[in-house]
Protein backbone atom coordinates (compact mmCIF):
# COMPACT_ATOMS: atom_id res chain seq x y z
CA UNK A 1 0.00 0.00 0.00
CA UNK A 2 1.30 3.41 -0.96
CA UNK A 3 2.36 6.02 1.55
CA UNK A 4 -0.38 8.69 1.98
CA UNK A 5 1.80 11.50 0.67
CA UNK A 6 -1.10 13.32 -0.99
CA UNK A 7 -2.81 13.69 2.40
CA UNK A 8 0.36 15.12 3.92
CA UNK A 9 0.79 17.64 1.08
CA UNK A 10 -2.85 18.76 1.32
CA UNK A 11 -2.69 19.31 5.07
CA UNK A 12 0.69 21.04 4.85
CA UNK A 13 -0.55 23.54 2.25
CA UNK A 14 -3.76 24.13 4.20
CA UNK A 15 -1.89 24.76 7.46
CA UNK A 16 0.82 26.91 5.89
CA UNK A 17 -1.62 29.10 3.98
CA UNK A 18 -3.89 29.60 7.00
CA UNK A 19 -0.93 30.51 9.21
CA UNK A 20 0.52 32.95 6.66
CA UNK A 21 -2.90 34.57 6.12
CA UNK A 22 -3.47 35.06 9.84
CA UNK A 23 -0.03 36.63 10.23
CA UNK A 24 -0.57 38.93 7.26
CA UNK A 25 -3.98 40.01 8.54
CA UNK A 26 -2.36 41.00 11.85
CA UNK A 27 0.11 43.20 9.95
CA UNK A 28 -2.77 44.84 8.09
CA UNK A 29 -4.45 45.51 11.42
CA UNK A 30 -1.29 47.11 12.80
CA UNK A 31 -1.05 49.32 9.71
CA UNK A 32 -4.71 50.34 9.96
CA UNK A 33 -5.76 48.66 6.70
CA UNK A 34 -9.06 47.23 7.92
CA UNK A 35 -10.41 46.52 4.44
CA UNK A 36 -7.41 44.41 3.45
CA UNK A 37 -7.51 42.69 6.82
CA UNK A 38 -11.18 41.80 6.43
CA UNK A 39 -10.80 40.46 2.91
CA UNK A 40 -7.73 38.42 3.85
CA UNK A 41 -9.60 36.80 6.74
CA UNK A 42 -12.66 36.25 4.54
CA UNK A 43 -10.69 34.31 1.91
CA UNK A 44 -9.13 32.26 4.71
CA UNK A 45 -12.07 31.38 6.96
CA UNK A 46 -14.76 30.70 4.33
CA UNK A 47 -12.83 27.93 2.51
CA UNK A 48 -11.69 26.56 5.86
CA UNK A 49 -15.32 26.15 6.94
CA UNK A 50 -16.18 24.50 3.61
CA UNK A 51 -13.27 22.09 4.06
CA UNK A 52 -14.55 21.09 7.51
CA UNK A 53 -18.05 20.52 6.17
CA UNK A 54 -16.73 18.44 3.28
CA UNK A 55 -14.70 16.17 5.54
CA UNK A 56 -17.66 15.74 7.88
CA UNK A 57 -19.99 14.98 4.97
CA UNK A 58 -17.73 12.41 3.29
CA UNK A 59 -16.94 10.57 6.54
CA UNK A 60 -20.62 10.73 7.61
CA UNK A 61 -19.74 11.96 11.09
CA UNK A 62 -23.18 13.47 11.66
CA UNK A 63 -24.76 10.01 11.71
CA UNK A 64 -22.04 8.59 14.00
CA UNK A 65 -21.41 9.16 17.68
CA UNK A 66 -18.12 11.08 17.45
CA UNK A 67 -18.56 14.32 19.43
CA UNK A 68 -14.80 14.94 19.81
CA UNK A 69 -14.24 14.83 16.05
CA UNK A 70 -17.13 17.24 15.48
CA UNK A 71 -15.71 19.61 18.09
CA UNK A 72 -12.31 19.61 16.42
CA UNK A 73 -13.97 20.37 13.08
CA UNK A 74 -15.75 23.31 14.66
CA UNK A 75 -12.37 24.55 15.90
CA UNK A 76 -11.08 24.29 12.28
CA UNK A 77 -8.68 21.49 13.23
CA UNK A 78 -10.40 18.75 11.25
CA UNK A 79 -7.77 18.32 8.50
CA UNK A 80 -4.97 17.90 11.03
CA UNK A 81 -6.92 15.28 12.98
CA UNK A 82 -7.88 13.42 9.81
CA UNK A 83 -4.25 13.42 8.68
CA UNK A 84 -3.11 11.91 11.98
CA UNK A 85 -5.87 9.33 11.76
CA UNK A 86 -4.79 8.39 8.22
CA UNK A 87 -1.17 7.93 9.30
CA UNK A 88 -2.26 5.76 12.23
CA UNK A 89 -4.24 3.57 9.84
CA UNK A 90 -1.26 3.34 7.50
CA UNK A 91 1.02 2.30 10.36
CA UNK A 92 -1.38 -0.41 11.52
CA UNK A 93 -1.71 -2.13 8.13
CA UNK A 94 -0.22 -5.63 8.19
CA UNK A 95 0.24 -5.85 11.95
CA UNK A 96 -3.14 -7.42 12.70
CA UNK A 97 -4.86 -9.97 10.48
CA UNK A 98 -8.18 -8.58 9.34
CA UNK A 99 -11.22 -10.89 9.48
CA UNK A 100 -12.94 -9.15 6.55
CA UNK A 101 -11.42 -8.74 3.11
CA UNK A 102 -13.05 -7.33 -0.01
CA UNK A 103 -12.18 -8.53 -3.51
CA UNK A 104 -12.13 -5.93 -6.25
CA UNK A 105 -11.74 -6.37 -10.00
CA UNK A 106 -10.00 -3.88 -12.24
CA UNK A 107 -9.21 -3.98 -15.96
CA UNK A 108 -5.70 -3.22 -17.07
CA UNK A 109 -4.91 -0.89 -19.92
CA UNK A 110 -5.62 -2.73 -23.20
CA UNK A 111 -2.58 -4.18 -24.93
CA UNK A 112 -2.97 -5.40 -28.51
CA UNK A 113 -6.71 -4.77 -28.27
CA UNK A 114 -7.28 -6.88 -25.13
CA UNK A 115 -7.93 -5.75 -21.56
CA UNK A 116 -7.33 -8.28 -18.80
CA UNK A 117 -9.08 -8.21 -15.43
CA UNK A 118 -7.04 -8.34 -12.25
CA UNK A 119 -8.39 -9.28 -8.83
CA UNK A 120 -6.92 -7.99 -5.60
CA UNK A 121 -7.84 -8.19 -1.95
CA UNK A 122 -8.54 -5.00 -0.02
CA UNK A 123 -8.79 -4.97 3.75
CA UNK A 124 -10.81 -2.66 5.94
CA UNK A 125 -7.79 -0.56 6.92
CA UNK A 126 -6.82 -0.02 3.31
CA UNK A 127 -10.42 0.91 2.46
CA UNK A 128 -10.47 3.52 5.22
CA UNK A 129 -7.23 4.96 3.91
CA UNK A 130 -8.77 5.22 0.44
CA UNK A 131 -11.64 7.16 1.99
CA UNK A 132 -9.21 9.63 3.54
CA UNK A 133 -7.38 10.06 0.24
CA UNK A 134 -10.58 10.76 -1.66
CA UNK A 135 -11.76 13.22 0.99
CA UNK A 136 -8.51 15.21 0.92
CA UNK A 137 -8.48 15.19 -2.89
CA UNK A 138 -11.81 17.00 -2.84
CA UNK A 139 -10.87 19.38 -0.04
CA UNK A 140 -7.69 20.33 -1.94
CA UNK A 141 -9.81 21.45 -4.87
CA UNK A 142 -12.14 23.43 -2.59
CA UNK A 143 -9.26 25.09 -0.78
CA UNK A 144 -7.52 25.93 -4.06
CA UNK A 145 -10.30 27.62 -6.00
CA UNK A 146 -12.56 29.00 -3.28
CA UNK A 147 -9.75 30.22 -1.03
CA UNK A 148 -6.26 30.30 -2.52
CA UNK A 149 -7.23 31.71 -5.93
CA UNK A 150 -9.15 34.74 -4.55
CA UNK A 151 -6.44 35.20 -1.92
CA UNK A 152 -3.66 35.29 -4.51
CA UNK A 153 -5.61 37.74 -6.67
CA UNK A 154 -6.24 40.02 -3.69
CA UNK A 155 -2.65 40.07 -2.45
CA UNK A 156 -1.25 40.68 -5.94
CA UNK A 157 -3.71 43.55 -6.37
CA UNK A 158 -2.49 45.06 -3.09
CA UNK A 159 1.12 44.73 -4.28
CA UNK A 160 0.28 46.63 -7.47
CA UNK A 161 -1.45 49.44 -5.58
CA UNK A 162 1.28 49.78 -2.96
CA UNK A 163 4.06 49.14 -5.51
CA UNK A 164 5.88 46.81 -3.16
CA UNK A 165 5.97 43.26 -1.85
CA UNK A 166 6.46 42.59 1.84
CA UNK A 167 7.89 39.33 3.16
CA UNK A 168 4.59 38.21 4.65
CA UNK A 169 2.60 39.03 1.53
CA UNK A 170 5.13 37.39 -0.77
CA UNK A 171 5.14 34.23 1.33
CA UNK A 172 1.35 34.03 1.26
CA UNK A 173 1.25 34.52 -2.52
CA UNK A 174 3.79 31.75 -3.14
CA UNK A 175 1.89 29.33 -0.88
CA UNK A 176 -1.43 30.28 -2.49
CA UNK A 177 -0.06 29.70 -6.00
CA UNK A 178 1.27 26.27 -4.99
CA UNK A 179 -2.08 25.45 -3.40
CA UNK A 180 -3.98 26.39 -6.57
CA UNK A 181 -1.70 24.39 -8.85
CA UNK A 182 -1.85 21.39 -6.54
CA UNK A 183 -5.65 21.63 -6.39
CA UNK A 184 -5.85 21.74 -10.18
CA UNK A 185 -3.52 18.74 -10.38
CA UNK A 186 -5.70 16.77 -7.95
CA UNK A 187 -8.74 17.77 -10.01
CA UNK A 188 -7.12 16.30 -13.14
CA UNK A 189 -6.20 13.04 -11.41
CA UNK A 190 -9.64 12.82 -9.80
CA UNK A 191 -11.32 13.26 -13.19
CA UNK A 192 -9.21 10.49 -14.73
CA UNK A 193 -10.01 8.01 -11.96
CA UNK A 194 -13.71 8.81 -12.00
CA UNK A 195 -14.05 8.52 -15.77
CA UNK A 196 -12.01 5.33 -15.97
CA UNK A 197 -13.12 3.74 -12.71
CA UNK A 198 -13.14 0.25 -14.26
CA UNK A 199 -9.44 0.38 -15.14
CA UNK A 200 -6.21 0.15 -13.21
CA UNK A 201 -4.89 3.69 -13.68
CA UNK A 202 -1.17 4.32 -13.26
CA UNK A 203 -0.15 7.98 -13.53
CA UNK A 204 3.49 8.36 -14.55
CA UNK A 205 5.81 11.09 -13.14
CA UNK A 206 6.03 12.77 -16.55
CA UNK A 207 2.25 13.19 -16.49
CA UNK A 208 2.51 15.01 -13.16
CA UNK A 209 5.19 17.29 -14.59
CA UNK A 210 3.07 18.16 -17.65
CA UNK A 211 0.00 18.88 -15.51
CA UNK A 212 2.03 21.01 -13.11
CA UNK A 213 3.52 23.13 -15.91
CA UNK A 214 0.21 23.37 -17.75
CA UNK A 215 -1.69 24.55 -14.69
CA UNK A 216 1.09 26.83 -13.44
CA UNK A 217 1.25 28.87 -16.65
CA UNK A 218 -2.52 28.89 -17.09
CA UNK A 219 -3.42 30.00 -13.56
CA UNK A 220 -0.57 32.49 -13.12
CA UNK A 221 -1.43 34.17 -16.43
CA UNK A 222 -5.11 34.36 -15.58
CA UNK A 223 -4.49 35.91 -12.15
CA UNK A 224 -2.08 38.53 -13.54
CA UNK A 225 -4.51 39.50 -16.29
CA UNK A 226 -7.36 39.98 -13.81
CA UNK A 227 -5.16 42.03 -11.48
CA UNK A 228 -3.88 44.30 -14.26
CA UNK A 229 -7.37 44.94 -15.56
CA UNK A 230 -8.83 45.61 -12.11
CA UNK A 231 -6.01 48.05 -11.27
CA UNK A 232 -7.07 50.47 -14.03
CA UNK A 233 -10.81 49.73 -14.39
CA UNK A 234 -12.00 48.94 -10.88
CA UNK A 235 -15.71 49.29 -11.66
CA UNK A 236 -15.61 47.04 -14.72
CA UNK A 237 -13.90 44.07 -13.07
CA UNK A 238 -17.07 43.21 -11.15
CA UNK A 239 -19.24 42.68 -14.29
CA UNK A 240 -16.46 40.62 -15.89
CA UNK A 241 -16.16 38.34 -12.86
CA UNK A 242 -19.91 38.02 -12.33
CA UNK A 243 -20.54 37.21 -16.00
CA UNK A 244 -17.88 34.48 -15.98
CA UNK A 245 -19.17 33.06 -12.74
CA UNK A 246 -22.86 33.06 -13.69
CA UNK A 247 -22.20 31.43 -17.07
CA UNK A 248 -20.36 28.47 -15.55
CA UNK A 249 -22.70 28.27 -12.55
CA UNK A 250 -25.87 28.10 -14.68
CA UNK A 251 -24.45 25.98 -17.51
CA UNK A 252 -24.83 22.58 -15.71
CA UNK A 253 -28.36 23.52 -14.62
CA UNK A 254 -29.34 24.48 -18.17
CA UNK A 255 -28.08 21.14 -19.50
CA UNK A 256 -29.95 19.35 -16.72
CA UNK A 257 -33.16 21.21 -17.59
CA UNK A 258 -32.78 20.36 -21.28
CA UNK A 259 -32.23 16.66 -20.53
CA UNK A 260 -35.63 16.38 -18.72
CA UNK A 261 -33.99 14.03 -16.21
CA UNK A 262 -35.50 13.39 -12.77
CA UNK A 263 -34.14 15.25 -9.78
CA UNK A 264 -31.05 13.50 -8.33
CA UNK A 265 -32.01 11.57 -5.20
CA UNK A 266 -28.99 9.29 -4.76
CA UNK A 267 -26.49 11.75 -3.29
CA UNK A 268 -27.17 10.88 0.33
CA UNK A 269 -30.08 8.92 1.76
CA UNK A 270 -30.36 11.12 4.84
CA UNK A 271 -30.65 14.34 2.83
CA UNK A 272 -33.99 15.91 2.04
CA UNK A 273 -34.77 17.52 -1.30
CA UNK A 274 -33.72 20.90 0.12
CA UNK A 275 -30.44 19.47 1.38
CA UNK A 276 -29.78 17.81 -1.96
CA UNK A 277 -30.42 21.10 -3.74
CA UNK A 278 -27.94 22.86 -1.45
CA UNK A 279 -25.28 20.23 -2.15
CA UNK A 280 -25.83 20.51 -5.91
CA UNK A 281 -25.61 24.31 -5.72
CA UNK A 282 -22.35 24.05 -3.82
CA UNK A 283 -21.04 21.63 -6.45
CA UNK A 284 -21.89 23.99 -9.32
CA UNK A 285 -20.50 26.89 -7.27
CA UNK A 286 -17.17 25.08 -7.02
CA UNK A 287 -17.36 24.22 -10.73
CA UNK A 288 -17.80 27.91 -11.58
CA UNK A 289 -14.91 28.86 -9.30
CA UNK A 290 -12.59 26.41 -11.04
CA UNK A 291 -13.52 27.60 -14.54
CA UNK A 292 -12.97 31.20 -13.48
CA UNK A 293 -9.23 30.54 -13.34
CA UNK A 294 -8.63 27.41 -15.46
CA UNK A 295 -10.32 24.61 -17.35
CA UNK A 296 -12.11 22.19 -15.04
CA UNK A 297 -11.04 18.63 -15.75
CA UNK A 298 -14.12 17.39 -13.85
CA UNK A 299 -17.17 18.31 -15.93
CA UNK A 300 -20.38 18.43 -13.89
CA UNK A 301 -23.38 16.59 -15.29
CA UNK A 302 -26.37 16.73 -12.96
CA UNK A 303 -28.34 14.16 -14.96
CA UNK A 304 -25.67 11.50 -14.38
CA UNK A 305 -25.97 9.28 -11.26
CA UNK A 306 -22.38 10.17 -10.32
CA UNK A 307 -22.92 13.87 -11.22
CA UNK A 308 -19.83 13.70 -13.45
CA UNK A 309 -19.63 13.69 -17.23
CA UNK A 310 -17.56 10.62 -18.12
CA UNK A 311 -17.06 11.54 -21.79
CA UNK A 312 -14.18 13.65 -23.11
CA UNK A 313 -15.52 16.45 -25.32
CA UNK A 314 -12.69 18.06 -27.27
CA UNK A 315 -15.08 20.60 -28.79
CA UNK A 316 -15.95 22.05 -25.40
CA UNK A 317 -12.31 22.25 -24.35
CA UNK A 318 -11.28 23.90 -27.62
CA UNK A 319 -14.05 26.49 -27.41
CA UNK A 320 -13.16 27.24 -23.79
CA UNK A 321 -9.49 27.93 -24.52
CA UNK A 322 -10.26 29.96 -27.62
CA UNK A 323 -12.73 32.18 -25.79
CA UNK A 324 -10.45 32.47 -22.76
CA UNK A 325 -7.51 33.49 -24.93
CA UNK A 326 -9.65 36.15 -26.63
CA UNK A 327 -10.90 37.38 -23.26
CA UNK A 328 -7.40 37.64 -21.81
CA UNK A 329 -6.18 39.49 -24.90
CA UNK A 330 -9.15 41.91 -24.69
CA UNK A 331 -8.57 42.61 -20.99
CA UNK A 332 -4.87 43.23 -21.65
CA UNK A 333 -5.72 45.58 -24.51
CA UNK A 334 -8.03 47.59 -22.26
CA UNK A 335 -5.33 47.69 -19.58
CA UNK A 336 -2.80 48.93 -22.14
CA UNK A 337 -5.16 51.70 -23.24
CA UNK A 338 -6.13 52.91 -19.76
CA UNK A 339 -2.91 52.19 -17.83
CA UNK A 340 -1.89 54.79 -15.25
CA UNK A 341 1.43 56.23 -14.10
CA UNK A 342 2.11 53.36 -11.71
CA UNK A 343 3.17 51.33 -14.75
CA UNK A 344 5.56 53.92 -16.15
CA UNK A 345 8.60 51.79 -15.26
CA UNK A 346 7.16 48.72 -17.03
CA UNK A 347 7.40 48.00 -20.74
CA UNK A 348 3.70 47.47 -21.37
CA UNK A 349 3.92 45.89 -24.87
CA UNK A 350 6.52 43.41 -23.68
CA UNK A 351 4.38 42.49 -20.64
CA UNK A 352 1.33 41.89 -22.85
CA UNK A 353 3.38 39.71 -25.19
CA UNK A 354 4.83 37.71 -22.29
CA UNK A 355 1.40 37.01 -20.82
CA UNK A 356 -0.04 35.87 -24.14
CA UNK A 357 2.98 33.66 -24.80
CA UNK A 358 2.69 32.20 -21.29
CA UNK A 359 -0.93 31.25 -21.92
CA UNK A 360 0.08 29.68 -25.24
CA UNK A 361 2.75 27.68 -23.39
CA UNK A 362 0.07 26.42 -21.01
CA UNK A 363 -1.98 25.20 -23.98
CA UNK A 364 1.15 23.53 -25.39
CA UNK A 365 1.74 21.52 -22.20
CA UNK A 366 -1.94 20.58 -22.15
CA UNK A 367 -1.62 19.15 -25.66
CA UNK A 368 1.53 17.27 -24.67
CA UNK A 369 -0.24 15.75 -21.67
CA UNK A 370 -3.29 14.51 -23.57
CA UNK A 371 -1.30 13.35 -26.58
CA UNK A 372 1.66 11.59 -24.92
CA UNK A 373 1.30 11.45 -21.10
CA UNK A 374 -2.37 10.72 -20.40
CA UNK A 375 -2.52 7.34 -18.60
CA UNK A 376 -5.68 6.30 -20.49
CA UNK A 377 -4.88 7.67 -23.94
CA UNK A 378 -5.13 4.15 -25.38
CA UNK A 379 -8.86 4.27 -24.68
CA UNK A 380 -9.35 7.32 -26.90
CA UNK A 381 -11.05 6.45 -30.17
CA UNK A 382 -8.97 9.19 -31.84
CA UNK A 383 -6.10 11.45 -30.92
CA UNK A 384 -6.71 14.71 -29.11
CA UNK A 385 -4.88 16.82 -31.67
CA UNK A 386 -7.05 15.44 -34.47
CA UNK A 387 -10.18 16.31 -32.51
CA UNK A 388 -9.02 19.86 -31.80
CA UNK A 389 -7.92 20.26 -35.42
CA UNK A 390 -11.37 19.21 -36.64
CA UNK A 391 -12.96 21.66 -34.22
CA UNK A 392 -10.71 24.51 -35.36
CA UNK A 393 -11.37 23.71 -39.02
CA UNK A 394 -15.11 23.74 -38.44
CA UNK A 395 -14.97 27.07 -36.62
CA UNK A 396 -12.81 28.62 -39.34
CA UNK A 397 -15.21 27.34 -41.99
CA UNK A 398 -18.18 28.81 -40.16
CA UNK A 399 -16.44 32.18 -39.83
CA UNK A 400 -15.35 32.24 -43.48
CA UNK A 401 -18.77 31.22 -44.77
CA UNK A 402 -20.44 33.93 -42.70
CA UNK A 403 -18.12 36.75 -43.76
CA UNK A 404 -19.54 39.31 -46.27
CA UNK A 405 -16.53 38.95 -48.59
CA UNK A 406 -17.28 35.31 -49.32
CA UNK A 407 -21.01 35.61 -49.89
CA UNK A 408 -20.86 37.00 -53.50
CA UNK A 409 -18.39 34.27 -54.46
CA UNK A 410 -20.89 31.56 -53.51
CA UNK A 411 -23.44 33.02 -55.94
CA UNK A 412 -21.29 32.98 -59.05
CA UNK A 413 -22.88 31.71 -62.24
CA UNK A 414 -22.12 28.07 -62.97
CA UNK A 415 -19.85 27.19 -65.84
CA UNK A 416 -21.42 26.00 -69.12
CA UNK A 417 -20.11 22.49 -68.55
CA UNK A 418 -21.89 22.20 -65.20
CA UNK A 419 -25.16 20.73 -66.52
CA UNK A 420 -23.33 18.18 -68.71
CA UNK A 421 -20.77 17.07 -66.15
CA UNK A 422 -22.15 17.45 -62.62
CA UNK A 423 -19.23 15.60 -61.15
CA UNK A 424 -16.83 18.39 -62.15
CA UNK A 425 -18.51 20.75 -59.70
CA UNK A 426 -17.57 18.64 -56.71
CA UNK A 427 -14.01 19.96 -56.27
CA UNK A 428 -15.31 23.55 -55.96
CA UNK A 429 -17.30 22.60 -52.86
CA UNK A 430 -14.99 20.22 -51.12
CA UNK A 431 -14.80 22.26 -47.93
CA UNK A 432 -18.50 22.19 -47.21
CA UNK A 433 -18.92 18.61 -48.39
CA UNK A 434 -16.09 17.33 -46.27
CA UNK A 435 -17.44 18.95 -43.15
CA UNK A 436 -20.96 17.67 -43.80
CA UNK A 437 -19.77 14.09 -44.29
CA UNK A 438 -17.18 14.21 -41.57
CA UNK A 439 -18.04 12.07 -38.53
CA UNK A 440 -17.88 13.71 -35.13
CA UNK A 441 -14.91 12.04 -33.44
CA UNK A 442 -14.43 14.66 -30.81
CA UNK A 443 -16.41 13.00 -28.03
CA UNK A 444 -14.86 9.87 -26.66
CA UNK A 445 -16.67 7.73 -24.12
CA UNK A 446 -14.72 5.38 -21.94
CA UNK A 447 -14.81 1.76 -22.96
CA UNK A 448 -17.32 -0.32 -21.08
CA UNK A 449 -17.32 -3.55 -23.02
CA UNK A 450 -17.67 -5.79 -20.01
CA UNK A 451 -19.80 -5.54 -16.92
CA UNK A 452 -18.88 -7.19 -13.69
CA UNK A 453 -19.99 -7.10 -10.09
CA UNK A 454 -17.79 -6.64 -7.09
CA UNK A 455 -18.63 -9.04 -4.29
CA UNK A 456 -18.36 -8.04 -0.67
CA UNK A 457 -18.32 -4.31 -1.22
CA UNK A 458 -16.76 -2.41 1.62
CA UNK A 459 -18.74 -0.11 3.88
CA UNK A 460 -16.32 2.74 3.58
CA UNK A 461 -15.78 2.75 -0.15
CA UNK A 462 -15.14 5.98 -1.92
CA UNK A 463 -14.72 7.29 -5.46
CA UNK A 464 -17.11 8.07 -8.32
CA UNK A 465 -19.86 10.37 -7.11
CA UNK A 466 -20.07 13.41 -4.92
CA UNK A 467 -20.78 11.30 -1.86
CA UNK A 468 -17.62 9.26 -2.40
CA UNK A 469 -19.02 5.77 -3.09
CA UNK A 470 -17.12 3.29 -5.24
CA UNK A 471 -19.23 1.66 -7.93
CA UNK A 472 -16.97 -1.17 -9.09
CA UNK A 473 -14.10 -1.20 -6.67
CA UNK A 474 -11.45 0.81 -5.01
CA UNK A 475 -9.74 3.34 -7.28
CA UNK A 476 -6.00 3.48 -7.49
CA UNK A 477 -5.04 6.71 -5.81
CA UNK A 478 -1.75 8.53 -5.68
Amino acid sequence: MRFPSSIFVSVSLFTAETTAALYLSSTYRSAGDQIWQGLTLLFTLVPSVLVQLTLTFIHRDLSRDRPLILLLHILQLGPIVRCLEAFCIYGSVGRVEEPYVSITRKKQMPRRGQAEEVERQVGQAEGKLFTHRAAFARTSVIQAFLGSAPQLTLQLYICVLQQGVSIGRGTLMVISLLSIVYGALRCNILAIKIKYDDYEVDVRPMAYVCIFLWRSFEIATRVVVLVLFSSVLQLWILPVVLLNFLVFFLYPWILFWQSHSPFPENIEKTLTRVGTTIVLCMLTFLYAGINMFCWSAVQVKLSDPDLINKSQNWYRMAVYYMLRFVENASLLLLWYIYKTDIYKFICAPLLVLQLLVAYAIAIFFMLVFYQFCHPCRRLFSSSMTQGLWDCSSLLCLMCSSGSPQNRPMMKEAPTPSAPKEPATQRPHDTASDSTDDMPNDTTYDMLNDTTFDTPNEMDSNIGGGINGDIRHGVPCTV
